[in-house]
């Protein structure tokens, strides 16, 4: 009877602490994309809580904005600790990968985000009219989230994979 045998290769980095860092998981294409989808997630949230912030009409936002708002902030959470633990585990990158829930949460991260930009955009392009510079910062937030949830498209693509065994 034979059996095949898959070995990988891991790279970790350790210091005087107890904390080993799997630093071979961001060479990796799943790493890096939820890297990719960290940094411009933190980008929306960002520019969203600046102008948010500095215009001082919390009770006057809008409903797509708040939406968009939400979600960029929920998946930035959820993005950054799936990512910190496949970061600080040596096995989780590789358990993670084969269960459901990165196939599920890839997929309604996908949905959410295509749809809360999709909404944010009808939006910042009904209101552009007023040519303030917040619609040109607030027109690049939502072709950001169009890009994360391509992003997020082709994680869960990846993820539906792994699961499978493909």
């Amino acid at each position: 009877m034979s059996h095949s045998v898959t070995i990988t290769r891991t790279t970790t980095t350790t210091s005087g602490s107890a904390i080993v860092v799997n630093t071979g998981y961001m060479k990796t294409f799943p790493g890096l994309l939820k890297f990719a989808q960290l940094i411009l997630g933190a980008f929306i949230v960002g520019i969203l809580g600046y102008y948010i912030r500095r215009l001082n009409y919390i009770g006057s936002i809008a409903g797509a904005e708040l939406f968009f708002f939400v979600i960029a902030v929920a998946f930035l959470i959820g993005t950054f600790c799936l990512l910190l633990s496949c970061l600080i585990s040596l096995s989780t990158g590789g358990i993670i990968s084969k269960t459901i829930y990165e196939l599920i949460y890839h997929t309604i991260a996908f949905i959410l985000y295509l749809a809360a930009s999709i909404a944010f955009l009808v939006e910042v392009v009904n209101r552009i009219s007023s040519r303030s510079s917040i619609y040109d910062w607030y027109m690049a937030a939502s072709v950001m989230g169009l890009v994360n949830s391509a992003l997020y498209l082709i994680s869960a693509f990846l993820a539906q994979r792994s699961y499978r065994g493909i």
